[in-house]
């Protein structure tokens, strides 16, 4: 198979590297620093290693064949990059419904916050969320790659997204691309229903508050989620009009950018993040 030829610029290349660094940083951050170890930052540790594995599935290769004079993808090597990229997808849509019921939880019942969400809990939620996207993967991946492709093996994408690939079948895709929209509306209404019925009772109960730092402090809380859910679902919102260039620039959106984004979003605008950065920072300035 034949990748899209695509011109990248050195930019890229270093939005690459900001991602890697930046979500490898926050994982670092979160393990050492023993004022991290709580449940909301147990999620963003699972986010950040989501979108780490996300981004080292698909732009590694795309950067390899912007050298190459070739730019071609195994069979294998593309359903590889097609189960990852519905495995991850899948993960983090659960992960950010998982996070919003935590906030819930936060903010609803704070006195029973430590026994609704323990330990066990936690590694239930986080466990739940790999599984469902591993059943996504498990399921669409094969279907798609038996397709037959007797027409052009160029793939009009970066990386091997079904979508891309059933364009290259000769055979009637119709059926199947119901039973996959059908599929996508179940992963993404579940998580939406979680997230907005969370956020509904949030906001309930921050109306209520008498505190005014009360309410600023709960809605500081949930602004840096609120915004990586908005980033993610926004660039998934779908379009009337399609071409290979469009999906091209959504995909490069919620595959790349938003895996930039998110360790930014939840770690300059956290105060314990970046007291956890500043003292990790001084301590190795610190003289033996």
């Amino acid at each position: 198979m034949w990748l899209a030829n695509q011109t990248l610029s050195g930019d890229f290349f270093l939005i690459f590297l900001m991602a890697v660094t930046w979500n490898i940083t926050l994982i670092l951050l979160i393990h050492i620093d023993s004022s991290l170890h709580t449940p909301m930052y147990f999620f963003i540790n699972q986010l950040s290693l989501i979108d780490l594995t996300y981004i080292s599935v698909t732009v590694p290769k795309m950067l390899v064949n912007q050298l190459a004079k070739e730019k071609t993808i195994s069979v294998l090597g593309c359903g590889t990059q097609m189960y990852f990229y519905l495995q991850l997808g899948g993960a983090e849509y659960c992960l950010l419904a998982a996070m919003a019921y935590d906030r819930y939880v936060a903010i609803c019942h704070p006195l029973r916050y430590t026994v609704l969400m323990s330990q066990k809990v936690c590694l239930l939620l986080a466990s739940g969320c790999w599984f469902v996207g591993s059943v996504d993967g498990f399921m669409l991946t094969p279907i798609t790659m038996t397709f037959p492709f007797c027409r052009s093996h160029e793939i009009h994408h970066f990386f091997c997204e079904v979508p891309a690939v059933l364009k290259l079948s000769c055979s009637d895709t119709s059926l199947y691309k119901i039973f996959m929209y059908l599929c996508c509306v179940v992963m993404l209404l579940i998580p939406v229903t979680v997230i907005s019925v969370s956020y509904y009772f949030i906001i309930l109960t921050i109306h209520k508050m008498n505190s005014a730092e009360g309410r600023k402090k709960a809605f500081t809380t949930c602004s840096s989620h609120m915004t990586v859910v908005s980033l993610f679902h926004g660039a998934m919102l779908p379009s009337s009009h399609h071409t290979p260039e469009k999906d091209m620039m959504v995909s490069f959106f919620y595959t790349i950018l938003t895996l930039v984004l998110n360790p930014i979003i939840y770690s300059f605008r956290n105060k314990d993040v970046t007291g956890a950065l500043k003292k990790m920072l001084r301590m190795q300035k610190a003289p033996y």
